[in-house]
């Protein structure tokens, strides 16, 4: 039977400070914490070795680990401009193949900033831009890594939780990575109650529909905003900052999903995403 999953983005402080060193230990570093997602990352450049993922990628398999992966932060899908739009997609044929040794099934990628182009401009390139990666994935043989297009935090930046939407909806083989912080810093605050999670759900199944909403890819952590957005990620120990997880376990749970939620925190994230886990499986038990 399908279940809801959760793991780190990365390894958590306390990876290293237990004497750990390599990734490929952090499977079962994380299974014995009974957590079961891993999001391998690469915002700053794809840089691991094909040995060094086969390892992963078999310690995560042996240890009942679901992987995904983070493609680089530079991918800008607003732009344009052809020299642009050709690395976009070398960036994501990157991730892809190293996906495949990794065994990661999902692959974020952020959509980009606006810059001077008017929304709807920015939109209408992204687009055109998703379109063309897909049709390199299919032309390279590396459609087994799903494509997953993140809500962002700042608000200069493509990435509502209503943009997302339209851009999965224009192609089945597309999944959303819903990140509640990033939604909760570009909406003042506004991702912080059931009501708020009620809301983002039902417009996702109104435009992506429930079997593609149920089967989410989901970032989570707390995050510190301002007037234009997201400003840094804090631990869950840092309380000024929202949201609060709850709203989010209850209203999953109680519509049956069954999504990949990875920690961001900062430094904290294996043990947030245990707190997480523990959130959502007493809504699970009610």
């Amino acid at each position: 039977m399908s279940k809801a999953r959760f793991g780190p983005a990365g390894n958590s402080e306390s990876f290293a400070a237990e004497g750990f060193k390599k990734s490929e230990d952090a499977p079962a570093w994380l299974a014995a914490k009974g957590l079961t997602a891993f999001e391998y990352q690469c915002g700053r450049g794809v840089r691991c070795g094909e040995e060094t993922a086969r390892k992963i990628g078999a310690a995560a398999a042996l240890h009942d680990i679901r992987m995904s992966i983070h493609a680089p932060y530079f991918i800008n899908l607003s732009s344009a401009e052809t020299e642009r739009m050709e690395k976009n997609i070398g960036y994501v044929l990157e991730t892809a193949r190293l996906a495949v040794p990794l065994g990661a099934t999902r692959m974020v990628v952020h959509c980009g900033g606006q810059g001077k182009l008017t929304r709807e401009r920015a939109m209408r390139n992204t687009h055109e831009n998703v379109k063309n990666i897909l049709r390199a994935l299919e032309q390279e043989h590396l459609t087994g890594c799903t494509v997953c297009l993140e809500t962002m935090g700042k608000k200069s930046v493509l990435g509502s939780a209503e943009e997302v939407c339209e851009l999965v909806a224009a192609d089945e083989r597309l999944l959303p990575c819903i990140d509640f912080g990033h939604l909760n810093c570009r909406t003042d605050g506004g991702m912080s109650t059931r009501e708020d999670v009620r809301r983002l759900f039902d417009l996702m199944e109104n435009t992506i529909g429930v079997e593609r909403t149920r089967v989410l890819h989901a970032h989570f952590s707390h995050i510190e905003y301002n007037a234009k957005g997201e400003v840094r990620h804090l631990t869950f120990a840092d309380t000024e900052y929202g949201p609060d997880f709850t709203p989010v376990a209850q209203e999953a749970a109680a519509r049956g999903y069954t999504p990949t939620f990875i920690c961001e925190s900062a430094g904290t994230q294996a043990e947030d995403a245990v707190t997480m886990m523990q959130i959502f499986h007493k809504e699970i038990e009610k």
